[in-house]
């Protein structure tokens, strides 16, 4: 069985948690550092990333995360998951995690009002239309050499895979879909 953290300090971990063990999984809430050595890979689910990266930092969480993450942890983030593993965040200088080689526009889409559900064909992920839910999000304006786009709604990049990190700017946890999930825990195996 694989372990799956999710990281517990904000945002739709819940969810994430839901669908890992729908999948016969196991979910393991992720706080501490420590915990980081006992799991096969790890989600950063949307939420606020500015919060969650702070959080990051008064914990103790950032560094050590930084570390498993480049020594080879597989790591997706979702929304704001996806803005604190960007090396560059478009017109501001803070970045949090900073390993993946993309740069990402936060609020990309608008405000809440601006939320939008669509489907697309990613085959790499599903032989049949994936539903995509869109809350505030960011879009990935540049890719380094190494990233690999796997998805685009509008001529934007809205997900991507460097190595053993994923990233997605929509919400898969709030769909039935599991989808994604599934392809996160082969990464992980």
């Amino acid at each position: 069985m694989t372990r799956i953290g999710i990281l517990g300090f904000q945002g739709a971990y819940v969810e994430h948690k839901q669908r890992i063990e729908s999948l016969g999984q196991m979910a393991v809430d992720v706080r501490y550092p420590a915990q980081l050595s006992e799991i096969d890979g790890i989600i950063l689910p949307g939420g606020e990333s500015t919060t969650i990266g702070k959080l990051l930092v008064e914990t103790g969480m950032k560094q050590p995360l930084q570390d498993h993450i480049l020594s080879g942890l597989p790591v997706w983030g979702t929304c704001a998951g996806m803005i604190l593993l960007a090396k560059k965040i478009a017109n501001d200088n803070v970045t949090h995690l900073g390993v993946m080689d993309i740069m990402v526009k936060r609020n990309a889409y608008g405000t809440q009002i601006n939320s939008f559900e669509t489907v697309v064909s990613i085959p790499l992920i599903s032989d049949r239309p994936v539903p995509l839910i869109f809350i505030r999000a960011p879009y990935i304006m540049q890719t380094g050499k190494e990233v690999k786009v796997i998805c685009k709604v509008d001529g934007y990049i809205v997900a991507a895979q460097q190595g053993k990190m994923l990233v997605t700017s929509f919400h898969p946890e709030l769909t039935d879909d599991l989808s994604f999930h599934s392809y996160f825990i082969s990464l992980c195996k």
